[in-house]
């Protein structure tokens, strides 16, 4: 997610927000604001309503860095490095780097979002109670006793009721839910099949995900779903949540094809070892005329008489103006060894695959000892994926 902003660290783990977070934000802020809370305090003043669902929409977020903090600091005593976690419009994710060793870890890892949502769940809701004390309710209007509860009370309840519906909802057996992360744990504890397990679970997500699309096209039509309600906005809403879902089953099982594709693969086995290389002296004129129009390459390690001093490519080139290239020489716009990304020929190809999708690269320099052994690139990844993995790339 390269949309998203770093906004600090917690334990070690990067805290990042996704722009997209702006729409659900803004949706729950409008919601509450303008539907809920008028509904259930009709006395309240607008810049009331509008302050606490405000507030609430704060703590709701608030609420879900911490069922994801909770996956990352359970998957961290497990032995998985969890660097950062991104909220975005659905909510959050905390982001392995690999898979969770054993179906142990994953179970565990899986089960504490959802108990620490519905922990967090109960607490409001009792703190809500414990602080509006005795209410009286009317079996003939019970919607009395909403309007008698305070501003904080009211927080709380609806705190509390969002967060028990978020951990029921995450507890729902399809991957890549948390709950399909359980199935998927209790199915790899039993038949001892990663890659199975992911199967079955991801296909119980693509179904869960269906269902969301086919109850969402019905509320677009006019028709109420029990629990769900109706309305167009709302049908709207849920069939994007289930193509979302959909797609996320979809993508979670690739990535575990090429994990299993990659694992143990070293650099050296993909890596070029045939490239051509550039002259720090040479003017930018002549590289462009020898090597950017004559080749395929995208990328040239500059490789002077002490060796590799640093790469240049297209988009250094064309930081310099047209009529400069006969005077600008190529030391002079490269990236510097000391400023390169690299890797080493024992290197795991997946990690170095994901070095270079973090780090919006296309290829990176193969060093070992000090010398220049070669370029591992992204599409040589991705062809020997294609040729000796089964992995669907489409």
């Amino acid at each position: 997610m390269r949309s998203a902003f770093r906004l600090g660290s917690i334990a070690g783990i990067g805290i990042h927000i996704d722009w997209s977070l702006l729409i659900i934000f803004v949706l729950i802020t409008t919601t509450l604001a303008a539907g809920v809370f008028p509904a259930w305090h009709p006395q309240w003043p607008s810049w009331l309503a509008w302050a606490t669902a405000f507030a609430a929409a704060l703590l709701f977020f608030t609420s879900v860095l911490a069922h994801e903090l909770s996956h990352a600091l359970v998957g961290r005593a497990q032995g998985v490095r969890i660097e950062r976690i991104t909220l975005f419009v659905f909510g959050g994710v905390a982001q392995l780097e690999r898979e969770p060793h054993g179906w142990r870890a994953e179970l565990l890892m899986a089960i504490a979002g959802p108990l620490t949502s519905l922990t967090l769940g109960i607490g409001f809701l009792a703190l809500s109670a414990l602080i509006a004390g005795s209410v009286q309710i009317d079996p003939e209007d019970p919607a009395q006793a909403l309007r008698q509860l305070g501003t904080v009370p009211t927080l709380l309840l609806w705190l509390g009721q969002v967060n028990v519906v978020l951990a029921l909802f995450n507890l729902v057996p399809g991957f890549p839910l948390d709950g399909g992360r359980v199935l998927r744990a209790l199915m790899w504890g039993v038949t001892g099949n990663l890659r199975k397990a992911t199967r079955w679970a991801s296909s119980a997500g693509q179904a869960f995900a269906w269902l969301l699309i086919a109850a969402g096209f019905a509320m677009l039509l006019g028709a109420r779903i029990p629990l769900l309600g109706g309305g167009p906005v709302g049908g709207l809403w849920l069939a994007f949540i289930g193509w979302f879902l959909n797609n996320a089953a979809l993508v979670s099982y690739r990535q575990l094809l090429l994990q299993e594709a990659l694992q143990d693969v070293p650099v050296s086995r993909l890596m070029q070892t045939q490239f051509a290389t550039a002259e720090p002296d040479s003017s930018l004129d002549a590289f462009v005329d020898r090597h950017l129009l004559r080749s395929s390459q995208r990328a040239f390690p500059v490789v002077g008489p002490e060796g590799l001093e640093g790469m240049v490519g297209m988009q250094d080139v064309r930081k310099v103006d047209r009529s400069s290239w006969q005077t600008v020489a190529v030391r002079e716009v490269m990236t510097p060894l000391g400023r390169l990304a690299t890797a080493s020929p024992s290197d795991d190809a997946l990690e170095v695959l994901a070095r270079l999708a973090k780090l919006d690269l296309n290829q990176m320099p193969v060093i070992e000892q000090g010398e220049l052994r070669g370029l591992v690139r992204r599409e040589d990844i991705l062809k020997w994926l294609a040729l000796y993995a089964d992995v669907d790339l489409g």
